[in-house]
């Protein structure tokens, strides 16, 4: 079983470039099909399309992967329940003394 895996797990790479080609070709399509009529702005190509998603992705999007949990999650991680809501009644005097 675990022979079988290894030769799936090369695959998920693959899949992840395959994936972001094909996000760039459907961003490319979609500008092109709605902007350029609707707010009178140029075309883009295929790698501009590609840019684009890149540079969403830097000012909006996480650097950090996916599936990790936020700071404060992995704050209470830690803590008894009891810390926990000491924690949250301390925010919450905080917050109303604002």
């Amino acid at each position: 079983m675990k022979h079988d895996f290894k030769k799936k797990k090369g695959i998920f790479p693959l899949l992840f470039i395959a994936i972001i080609f094909a996000l760039s070709g459907i961003v490319m399509l979609l500008w092109n099909a709605i902007l350029p009529d609707l707010l009178s702005i140029k075309t883009i190509t295929y790698w501009q399309s590609m840019g684009l998603l890149v540079l969403t992705r830097i000012l909006f999007g996480r650097l950090e992967k996916p599936n990790r949990p936020k700071f404060a999650n992995r704050k209470f991680r830690g803590m008894t329940p009891e810390e926990k809501e000491e924690f949250r009644d301390k925010w919450k005097n905080k917050n109303d003394k604002q």
